[in-house]
C-alpha cells in the first residue's frame, strides 16, 4: 500500500524562504507536505517527475479582484495557469459582499466585479463565505471586506463624509465580516465613492481590525503629485489602529513624477522601522481600472478594456476610437462609459526599483471580467520569474519566488502557506526556470503562461498539460 498520496521526484526545490535551491523529492499526505528529501525507496498513489524543473511553493497573489471569479469560473484558469494557488480578494475597497444591488447597475468601481448587479447578492459577508465553502474554487482565498462596498451599502450620498450612524453601521458590518472569516479591510480612497471619506472615517470604520488582528490594505488616495501625503495618511491609519498596513500596487504615476520612487521607497523604509508596513506591485508600467476623463489626462496612451454601451471597442486605443468618432478623447469617454481602461502612466525605471525593493510582494491586480484585460491577469508571476529575474537580473530566482510566497504568507498571516517544508500545506508549482515567462500581451492578453507545468492546491493537481484539471480543492483561509 502506498505510504503517500503524491511524490514529486527529482526536482530542484526553491522553498520560499530565499534559501539556496537544493535537489530533493517532495512527498504529500492528506494535503500537507509529509517529507522533503531522498525518497527513492518510497511509493505514492501519484508520482510526478520534476527532473530539470523547479519545485516551489504555490504563488500567493496578494492583490486580486477575483471575488466573483471564484463563483462564476471556479477553475480559476487565469491564476492557476501561472502557478497561483492562493488569492487575496476584496482589494481597492471593492468586495462582492456585503451588498445587494438586486439587478441594478453597480456604482463604479464596483462594476469591475459585475456590471449588471446580479452577483452582488449578499446582505451579510458570512453568506458569501458560506457559498465559497459550499462550492470551492480551484485556489485558496483570503478575503478582504471593501470600504467602498460598505459606503455604497449604507449611505444615500457617497459624495460626503459618513455620518456617525453610518459609520456605526459600517463598523458593525466590518465586525460581522471579520467574524465570518475576512482577514482585513481594504480601502479605495482613489475612487469617487470613497474620495470624500476622511481618514477619521476610515479609522472608525476599521476599529474592529485590532480586535480580530486584521490587516488594513489600501489603494491610496493619490499616487501622483501627492503620493507622499497619501502614504502618511496610510501610515496614520495603521498607527492609530495598531494593525499591519498593506500599500496596494505601489507606484508613482504621471510624467511629472517619474523618478519619485526614490522618495517613496525611502519613506517606506523609514516607516517600516516603527510600524508594520508592507507593499505589493505588478511588473508593468501600465495600470488598469475604470475609464474616466480625468484619468486619461496623465496617461501617454489609453486602451479600452470594456465598454457597456460600445462593447465593440474593447481592446482598442482610445485615441483611435475618438478619431473615428470625430470627437475629443474626453467626449469619446462620455460615450463609452461605463467602461474600463488600461493607462500607460508609469516610468519603467520606477517600476523596476519598486519591484526590486526587498520588502515588495508581487501582486497582479488583474481584473478578470474585462473583455480585453490587462496582460497582468494571466502573466504577472511568470513575467517576474522570466523577464524580471532571468532576463533583467533584478534579483535571483530564489528572491523572486520569496516575493510571491513566503513573504506574502508572512505579511498576511497565512499559517503554513508560502513555504515548502515538512508540515506545510501542499500548495506547489512545478516550472521550467529556463522557459517560464508570460505569454499574454497587450494585443493578446488572454494567454496561459509558458513554462508552468503542474500546479497543486492542498495536494491536488489543478493545472496540468496546459489546462485546468477541473479539481477544486481550495479553502477559505483566515489569519
Amino acid at each position: 500500500m502506498s505510504q503517500y498520496d503524491l511524490i514529486v521526484r527529482n526536482g530542484t526545490v526553491i522553498d520560499g524562504t530565499r534559501a539556496p535551491r537544493f535537489k530533493a523529492d517532495v512527498a504529500v499526505k492528506d494535503g500537507r507536505i509529509a517529507r522533503v528529501g531522498d525518497l527513492a525507496g518510497e511509493r505514492a498513489r501519484e508520482e510526478q517527475d520534476a527532473e530539470g524543473r523547479i519545485v516551489a511553493p504555490g504563488f500567493i497573489d496578494p492583490h486580486t479582484h477575483d471575488d466573483r471569479l471564484m463563483l462564476s469560473a471556479p477553475e480559476m484558469a487565469p491564476k492557476v495557469s501561472q502557478g497561483v494557488t492562493t488569492v487575496v480578494t476584496g482589494n481597492c475597497g471593492v468586495s462582492l459582499a456585503p451588498i445587494r444591488f438586486q439587478g441594478k447597475p453597480p456604482t463604479p468601481p464596483l462594476d469591475l466585479l459585475d456590471d449588471d448587479g446580479r452577483w452582488y447578492r449578499y446582505d451579510r459577508f458570512a453568506e458569501y463565505v458560506s457559498d465559497l465553502r459550499d462550492a470551492p474554487a480551484a485556489t485558496n482565498a483570503a478575503l478582504l471586506v471593501g470600504h467602498t462596498t460598505l459606503r455604497c451599502a449604507t449611505m444615500d450620498d457617497v459624495d460626503r463624509p459618513a455620518k456617525p450612524a453610518e459609520i456605526a453601521r459600517m463598523q458593525a458590518m466590518v465586525r460581522e465580516a471579520l467574524g465570518a472569516g475576512a482577514i482585513g479591510v481594504s480601502t479605495g480612497l482613489y475612487y469617487e465613492p470613497a474620495i470624500a471619506a476622511p481618514a477619521e472615517e476610515v479609522i472608525e470604520v476599521c476599529r474592529p481590525l485590532a480586535e480580530f488582528r486584521g490587516v488594513y490594505c489600501t489603494h491610496m488616495r493619490n499616487e501622483a503629485d501627492d503620493v507622499l501625503k497619501s502614504m502618511d495618511e496610510t501610515f496614520r491609519v495603521g498607527r492609530e489602529l495598531g494593525v499591519p498596513v498593506v500599500i496596494s500596487h505601489h507606484k508613482v504615476v504621471g510624467k511629472a513624477n517619474s523618478g519619485r520612487s526614490k522618495e517613496t521607497l525611502a519613506l517606506l523604509e523609514e516607516r517600516m522601522k516603527s510600524q508594520a508596513v508592507c507593499l505589493d506591485c505588478y511588473p508593468y508600467m501600465a495600470s488598469s481600472t475604470i475609464l474616466t476623463a480625468d484619468r486619461i489626462a496623465i496617461a501617454s496612451k489609453t486602451l479600452v478594456t470594456w465598454s457597456k454601451p460600445m462593447p465593440q471597442h474593447a481592446g482598442r486605443d482610445l485615441a483611435d476610437i475618438a478619431r473615428e468618432m470625430g470627437v475629443t478623447p474626453e467626449e469619446a469617454v462620455a460615450k463609452l462609459i461605463p467602461a474600463g481602461a488600461i493607462y500607460f502612466s508609469m516610468d519603467e525605471t520606477d517600476v523596476q526599483k519598486i519591484l526590486a525593493f526587498a520588502p515588495t510582494m508581487v501582486g497582479s491586480d488583474g481584473i478578470p471580467h474585462d473583455a480585453a484585460p490587462h496582460p497582468r491577469l494571466w502573466g504577472t508571476f511568470p513575467r517576474v520569474l522570466g523577464h524580471c529575474s532571468r532576463e533583467l537580473g533584478l534579483f535571483p530566482l530564489e528572491t523572486a519566488v520569496h516575493k510571491m510566497t513566503g513573504l506574502t504568507a508572512a505579511n498576511f498571516g497565512l499559517k503554513d502557506r508560502g513555504v515548502l517544508r515538512e508540515g506545510a500545506h501542499a500548495d506547489l508549482v512545478v516550472f521550467d526556470a529556463a522557459t517560464v515567462d508570460e505569454a499574454a500581451t497587450f494585443a493578446r492578453p488572454i494567454q496561459p503562461a509558458r513554462g508552468i507545468e503542474v500546479v497543486y492546491v492542498n495536494g491536488s493537481a489543478v493545472w496540468r498539460d496546459g489546462k485546468p484539471t477541473g479539481v477544486r480543492p481550495g479553502k477559505v483561509l483566515t489569519r
